[in-house]
């Protein structure tokens, strides 16, 4: 469990868990998808996410006194995935399948979902309960099977999902689906923001960013127009963007102090590409729940890493926000932001835990048999 904030830098040497912890998060909103077997398989199946190490390190490995060595497995194989807040927490276990004759027997099973109220999966708590096919919904008087079929590779999220019964799962599953991760704009000579394209209302730039224009006006016109103007200004001095209209095609414009035209998208910098994608990434009308930043930095002037920590630091009040990132002037500048929430994962005979922090704060979670 990692207790989170409005507002959390992580970072880690490479190789200690920054990757296996965004993978995580993309994982649980695929689930929300019904997509996560397939997410799965695409980065080589269940037993490419399952602990390298022996099961058990004892003492005498910890001191160095002996070499770590492989132990025979004595629990279940299983991927689990889970979060919670103070109103509903969720969470999903996967494992291998039965031995069978089917074409699809590498694919992972899905053993059990939950969604419960308060930040603990307890018992009394579970609003839906789903063990192997089987999905109950917690009814005034007792407990009511919505269905009895559920494939093992289908999650209840997308399956079982009703505004009557379950009114709860389908609010998370739609918080869920809301999530938003921005992993890598393209910036080089034919990425999608450079060209020029039919711009409609876009309250949500995309993960590849081809609506940089149409979302820059959409802000424009109706989010928050003159704190766009002014991110804009606090990265490039006298800056101001533009948004050309012909026939419905929209081209982003950006005017620069001691240039006689503003220049196209097309002519900006990487850098200075990248840098209005995430302006409009963060100024979005329609904050997410949560929104998760995957190395943001790159390709970025040291200069411009202190205005980017403000506009996260900005998102931050709307959305829960997530940097992962080993860019030591970004990590500094998000720590100087208000509940900025610093999170140093490290390894140690294999295993990724948070730097500092005590068993005592990781906040209480049990997960339940299957």
């Amino acid at each position: 469990m990692i207790p989170l904030g409005r507002l959390n830098v992580i970072t880690s040497p490479n190789g200690s868990g920054k990757s296996s912890l965004y993978r995580a998060l993309r994982l649980l909103a695929d689930t929300a998808q019904g997509r996560v077997v397939t997410s799965l398989a695409r980065e080589g199946g269940l037993q490419s996410t399952l602990w390298a190490g022996p099961e058990v390190i004892g003492r005498a490995v910890r001191r160095g006194d002996h070499p770590v060595e492989g132990t025979r497995r004595d629990q279940r194989v299983a991927l689990r995935l889970g979060f919670a807040s103070d109103r509903f927490g969720y969470l999903i276990d996967l494992g291998l399948p039965r031995p069978s004759k089917s074409a699809f027997s590498l694919d992972p099973e899905i053993k059990h979902e939950s969604i419960w109220h308060g930040p603990q999966p307890r018992p009394s708590a579970l609003i839906v309960d789903r063990r192997g096919p089987v999905v109950r919904i917690r009814v005034d008087d007792g407990w009511k099977i919505a269905t009895g079929s559920l494939s093992s590779f289908d999650s209840m999220m997308t399956q079982a999902a009703d505004p009557h019964d379950a009114p709860e799962m389908l609010q998370m599953r739609e918080s869920i689906r809301a999530w938003r991760f921005y992993d890598h704009f393209r910036t080089d000579a034919d990425a999608p923001a450079r060209a020029t394209r039919i711009g409609t209302h876009t309250p949500v730039l995309s993960e590849d960013g081809a609506d940089l224009a149409a979302a820059m006006q959409t802000i424009r016109e109706i989010g928050e127009a003159e704190a766009l103007d002014a991110a804009v200004s606090d990265a490039f001095s006298g800056a101001r963007l533009e948004v050309e209209n012909s026939a419905g095609r929209f081209t982003l414009l950006m005017e620069q102090h001691g240039l006689l035209r503003p220049l196209r998208a097309a002519e900006l910098s990487d850098g200075t590409l990248r840098y209005l994608l995430w302006i409009a990434a963060l100024f979005t009308p329609r904050p997410p729940a949560l929104m998760v930043l995957n190395e943001p930095e790159t390709s970025l002037h040291p200069d411009l890493l202190p205005p980017l920590a403000r506009l996260i630091a900005r998102a931050a009040a709307r959305s829960q926000a997530i940097v992962v990132t080993h860019a030591a002037p970004l990590i500094a500048a998000l720590r100087e932001q208000d509940g900025c929430r610093s999170i140093v994962l490290e390894k140690t005979f294999g295993e990724t835990n948070i730097a500092g922090l005590q068993q005592t704060d990781i906040p209480a979670w049990h997960w339940p048999p299957r």
